[in-house]
């Protein structure tokens, strides 16, 4: 989380930037940035609530994805949770002190790169489930031992990498307080080490895992299989549309200094980084909702605190849980490590 101050003269070559269009800009992140930044909160704040309500009350730890699954809506939660400070700060100015600045700052970066290196471990978890069906099931116990060691291993990872946010992130004066982080010496090394870990690791293990498992289940039998390639197909996509184009901003942020002048670069970093944040949102629709465990629990939430008669769904609850016990009978482990998370 950047805040750059956009009423500094100085922060634009105004000979190559009208004055006109950069006021312009000015009163587009003010409206912009804290309608997404809520938008993301709310319905990051909704969507993970009620999954880590359905894990903790419904849902046993069995395997390592429900571990990686009950992990990742707890990261994407604190997550979600600093952008009120963050919509406060782009309405008005940074007033919430220093050492604030500093713990929101460091909690920003660590569970991005958290819930980042979990969906890293879901790729790799779904590709040992579905390529080595049968040696994953029989070491299950042992794997869930590992799975609990690599989810402390990544809140410590991330916590390392958080460690330049918390160290050097202050706030600074110019036309108002501002919360940033800078410094040159290392912000380059920083900037690398957390492009790596949040971006192109997940990029990379996407496309190796997610390639063989395409391979894997073009040659299983089922009428499952289509459906799995239709989830996967949307887990690739929406994180290529959602990280690519902020991440790519970033790294001609860091090479090409020149665009700092450009009023249409600014335009481009805060959509994209707008566009990164949806993320947090996207999550619980994307790796749980299309489980069909998960969404028998979901349905047994509903119904437990009584929504059920007003929905007009008991019927239709009903067939749906009679229709997931017939079919995961029916398919064969390719199909169902996929689906059955």
């Amino acid at each position: 989380m950047e805040e750059y101050d956009y009423t500094d003269p100085e922060f634009f070559n105004t000979s190559s930037d009208s004055r006109q269009e950069h006021n312009r800009f000015l009163q587009f992140s003010k409206f912009f940035l804290p309608c997404m930044y809520m938008v993301v909160f709310v319905c990051g704040l909704v969507g993970n609530s009620l999954v880590l309500v359905i894990y903790i009350f419904y849902q046993k730890l069995k395997s390592m994805t429900d571990l990686f699954l009950m992990n990742l809506p707890l990261a994407d939660l604190v997550f979600v949770c600093t952008l009120p400070f963050w919509t406060y700060a782009s309405i008005h100015e940074w007033v919430f002190g220093t050492s604030m600045c500093k713990i929101l700052l460091g909690t920003y970066t660590l569970n991005f790169y958290t819930s980042m290196l979990i969906l890293t471990c879901i790729t790799v978890d779904r590709f040992l489930a579905v390529v080595q069906a049968t040696k994953a099931y029989n070491q299950q116990a042992k794997r869930m031992i590992w799975a609990k060691v690599i989810c402390l291993s990544m809140w410590v990872i991330s916590l390392l990498v958080s460690l330049p946010q918390i160290i050097y992130g202050n706030v600074s004066i110019h036309d108002k307080l501002i919360c940033d982080y800078k410094d040159e010496k290392i912000s380059t090394v920083v900037l690398a080490t957390q492009m790596a870990l949040g971006f192109f690791l997940p990029l990379f293990t996407m496309i190796i895992c997610y390639s063989v498992i395409i391979k894997t289940l073009l040659h299983a039998r089922g009428f499952q299989k289509h459906k799995s390639l239709k989830i996967i197909f949307l887990v690739v996509a929406v994180f290529l549309l959602t990280q690519t184009p902020f991440n790519l901003m970033k790294l001609i942020r860091s090479t090409s200094w020149e665009y700092h002048a450009m009023t249409s670069f600014h335009y481009a970093i805060i959509v994209t980084e707008a566009i990164a944040y949806l993320r947090a949102c996207l999550n619980p629709v994307l790796y749980v909702f299309v489980g069909l465990k998960f969404r028998k629990n979901f349905w047994k939430l509903v119904k437990d605190i009584g929504c059920l008669p007003y929905l007009g769904v008991s019927s239709q609850w009903k067939f749906s849980e009679d229709t997931s016990k017939i079919s995961s009978a029916s398919h064969n482990v390719e199909a169902t490590s996929m689906l059955q998370m």
